[in-house]
């Protein structure tokens, strides 16, 4: 589904991402790991195109992204919850989900009904602004509003950040379910252990800009994982 090829980013003369390679297989969840600062929400943003890469290659379903512009990205079958949600506070439940379906120019205008079903409590406040709500219902609206782009890869950093666990284990299902049933692939950047080794099909690890670790999540070694994500 995607396939990136020695892909390299720098901030002014500071190299960020070495010839980065990683690859996201078809309906499967793969998850980045890493102590902070090392590039994964840089690799995150190179990859949607919120950062401009310097040299390598994006490719989603066949098609280079490389030199395409963010929102050529999001059409191509992108979707992106960054750190920290970015919902927007000042409108509804139901105006911030509308903004990512009129975002993508599609032919349909309304709300899925799926994601309510996969989200009922945001059927249940679609009218209360965004910025009332919790910070899991905020979550939850966050990832809802990059599903009705319908997208083909859905990339998420640090979903379970500051969630309740039940959140945390309704974000689980919701992944698993949408893998299965949608035939989707999911990019995720994760701290929390347990989590990644749960859902994910297969893990990266990140350390100074560059792969340092890749592999199967089945099987995992977990002691040599904490020794890289340990500070």
């Amino acid at each position: 589904m995607l396939t990136i090829t020695n892909l390299t980013f720098s901030y002014g003369e500071v190299n960020t991402l070495r010839r980065i390679n990683l690859e996201v297989p078809p309906e499967s969840i793969v998850c980045v790991m890493g102590r902070n600062g090392v590039g994964k929400t840089t690799l995150m943003k190179n990859i949607v195109g919120l950062l401009k890469s310097s040299d390598g290659s994006i490719v989603l379903d066949g098609q280079e992204l490389i030199r395409m512009p963010a929102h050529k990205r999001s059409r191509a079958g992108l979707a992106y919850v960054p750190q920290g949600r970015s919902i927007f506070p000042r409108m509804t439940v139901e105006e911030n989900l509308l903004v990512g379906i009129h975002g993508q120019n599609k032919k349909f205008k309304t709300i899925p009904e799926e994601v309510f079903e996969l989200f009922p409590v945001l059927k249940e406040m679609s009218k209360r602004m965004g910025g009332n709500l919790s910070g899991g219902q905020q979550q939850q609206l966050a990832i809802a509003r990059a599903l009705v782009t319908q997208p083909k890869l859905l990339i998420l950093d640090e979903p379970t950040e500051g969630i309740q666990p039940n959140i945390v284990q309704l974000i689980e299902s919701i992944f698993l379910k949408i893998v299965a049933q949608k035939k989707m692939s999911v990019l995720i950047v994760e701290q929390y252990l347990d989590f990644a080794c749960r859902i994910g099909s297969f893990y990266y690890i990140l350390d100074g800009g560059k792969v340092v670790d890749e592999g199967a999540m089945k099987g995992i070694d977990r002691d040599k994982i904490e020794r890289h994500l340990s500070v």
